[in-house]
């Protein structure tokens, strides 16, 4: 196993996370610890029902974690923060909105700074520019396709200017094409504007294609149970052979903690 040591000086850190749903007897996530470096990816790994959503919503400040603290850009969450922007697998369009003004919309959000007209034009035009979607700007929800609807989703975290991006499982409901499509836009993302990732997956080949890190979760209440550097330069396209042997350690694992719980 590929262990990892604490990241310095990270746009996101999350220290001691513990979560507890009201009225339950156990916590969903116990003790955990989480560091995301400036450009890197960092993709989290884990069972269905383990907790990677909920970790991923503290994180973004839609959750308080009953211990532990979270900060972005070395300030400590006590909410939403406005430099951490997150995209569900559901891209969430407003279906009465163009796709520019569903990008738009996401400069409304709680705490994002007011902008003047011009700026506020800028951000939304980058940001449709990035994710490839010049063309569409003037459609709606319903004339889109999946994938171009999650690049829409996408488009409306960047116009926000994030220094993190969370990304709850995003390309899960896509077909295997459009998928592939996805992973190499977010790649190209990541790269144009070093921005820190975390990317929840259930995926182990999507993991390894595009992280820099794996962390693993497993046990009840969750907890980090394997961390992994996957040392190769991106694209992986012609990488099957290392990637394979990492994609072995990783389904160990797992398969490990499965049979404990």
């Amino acid at each position: 196993m590929r262990r990892v040591t604490s990241v310095q000086a990270a746009a996101l850190q999350a220290y001691g996370i513990t979560f507890r749903y009201p009225g339950a007897s156990l916590p969903v996530i116990e003790d955990l610890n989480l560091a995301v470096e400036p450009g890197e990816i960092v993709a989290v790994l884990g069972p269905s029902g383990i907790g990677k959503s909920t970790l991923l919503r503290v994180l973004a400040g839609l959750r308080r974690p009953d211990a532990g603290n979270v900060w972005v850009g070395g300030e400590r969450l006590d909410g939403v923060h406005p430099r951490a922007a997150l995209a569900f697998q559901d891209p969430g369009l407003l279906p009465w909105l163009t796709l520019e003004k569903n990008v738009a919309f996401g400069l409304d959000f709680k705490r994002q700074p007011v902008l003047a007209a011009d700026e506020r034009r800028q951000r939304v035009d980058a940001a449709i520019a990035e994710t490839g979607l010049d063309h569409a700007r003037k459609l709606y929800p319903h004339e889109l396709s999946g994938g171009m609807a999650q690049r829409a989703a996408l488009a409306r975290c960047l116009a926000r200017k994030p220094e993190v991006l969370l990304l709850d499982e995003p390309f899960g409901a896509l077909d295997e094409v459009t998928r592939a499509s996805m992973q190499q836009l977010l790649l190209r993302v990541n790269a144009d504007l070093e921005v820190a990732i975390v990317l929840i997956t259930h995926d182990i080949d999507e993991a390894l294609q595009v992280a820099d890190r794996v962390v693993l979760l497993g046990g009840a209440p969750a907890r980090e149970i394997g961390q992994w550097r996957v040392d190769v330069p991106k694209p992986r396209d012609d990488a099957l052979a290392t990637l394979g042997q990492l994609r072995t350690e990783i389904l160990s694992t797992l398969r490990a903690t499965l049979r404990q719980r």
